[in-house]
């Protein structure tokens, strides 16, 4: 698959990721989506005139992919752009300018970025979303039978029984049991439900995933048993998952590789091992650092980030971390950082990169 974009947005960023692309094709299998150069910005109106002043960077020339059943995780404060990321790809919001990439069942490449609705509505079959809020998530008014067999519905099985059987299989895939069907959402608790909307996001086969924070919402008693579930899921059903979450915890015990975001901006990419152990971006590092640790002998050892994070709408000059970064430089402040391979499958947004050793955690 080709690349078109890197997300330094030059030819030699761009052809070096195209290699980095090509390895990790031929060795874990298909490219199954490609993200290339993609933007949304929101324009900011003033006036009677309601005339456009500004820009909110919502995502800011993200690139990424995901190989065929594999877990790649999105991860970064509130506001830094992972859920309207999620959301471009499956055209729930429109984005500004990019590409979108997706392998389709057939073999063929389409790019999602302004494909008509009626060329679109085939695809999403094959793109569902398992939201995070299991509670608002579920059509109060309507049965189990009624929302996970909707989808079955919306793409043409007009046979009831067919939907009925359909259903059945899900419910006991997800872990509940078929004659709750006929019951409604208020019976069930948050880890119910939620596995609920994880039965109506395969009801049609998928092959890709997102999963927005979809264990946030749950008490954390309840959390280890949904992403068990989701990992029992992808070994059975050859599942890929786009996973968006805050929580590095759970990042840990669900992704093969993990991206960090920063105001729009992907800063970090890397295996789950390499980011835990050994990150290569500051903000990466201070994320980590506030981990909580199982062990209540084990002292924290947070790294403090002055400041507040950067307004998407007037973002600073150079690297968007430097007001916050504690080992800024003068060219910091100056010369965006470019996106480079600091080590092999590892690749960070950061002047000094390649001279930090920051701390990361224990993967014992």
């Amino acid at each position: 698959m080709s690349v078109g974009h890197a997300m330094g947005g030059g030819t030699t960023n761009g052809a070096a990721m195209n290699v980095a692309r090509t390895a990790t094709d031929g060795a874990n299998g298909q490219v199954l989506l490609d993200v290339e150069g993609l933007r949304k910005f929101y324009p900011i109106r003033k006036g009677f005139l309601r005339r456009t002043v500004g820009q909110v960077r919502a995502v800011d020339d993200v690139s990424f992919f995901i190989t065929r059943g594999e877990t790649l995780a999105l991860v970064g404060e509130s506001g830094c752009g992972k859920t309207t990321t999620s959301r471009c790809i499956l055209r729930a919001v429109e984005p500004s300018a990019g590409k979108i990439l997706f392998r389709t069942k057939d073999g063929g490449v389409v790019d999602m970025v302004g494909l008509p609705r009626k060329q679109l509505r085939p695809l999403r079959r094959q793109m569902q979303m398992i939201f995070q809020d299991p509670y608002s998530s579920l059509n109060p008014r309507m049965t189990l039978l009624d929302i996970v067999g909707e989808p079955l519905l919306v793409s043409g099985v007009k046979s009831q029984q067919e939907r009925i059987d359909r259903v059945e299989q899900l419910m006991r895939l997800v872990g509940l049991r078929p004659e709750y069907m006929r019951r409604f959402p208020h019976a069930f608790s948050g880890g119910q439900r939620q596995r609920i909307g994880i039965a109506r996001a395969l009801a049609l086969n998928p092959s890709l995933v997102v999963a927005d924070e979809p264990v946030s919402a749950l008490d954390v008693s309840v959390q280890a048993q949904i992403l068990n579930l989701l990992l029992d899921l992808q070994a059975e059903l050859g599942l890929t998952y786009l996973f968006v979450a805050h929580d590095l915890s759970v990042v840990k015990h669900i992704s093969d590789r993990v991206a960090v975001m920063y105001v729009g901006k992907i800063v970090e990419m890397a295996n789950r091992d390499q980011i835990f152990s050994a990150p290569k971006h500051p903000y990466t590092s201070a994320l980590l650092s506030a981990v909580p640790k199982p062990d209540p002998r084990a002292r924290s050892k947070k790294l403090p980030l002055a400041g507040e994070v950067a307004n998407p709408a007037a973002p600073p000059s150079g690297c968007y971390f430097h007001p916050r970064c504690p080992y800024m430089i003068d060219v910091c402040k100056t010369d965006p950082p470019a996106w480079e391979e600091i080590v092999p499958g590892q690749w960070a947004r950061c002047h000094r990169a390649r001279e930090l050793e920051l701390p990361g955690i224990d993967q014992s």
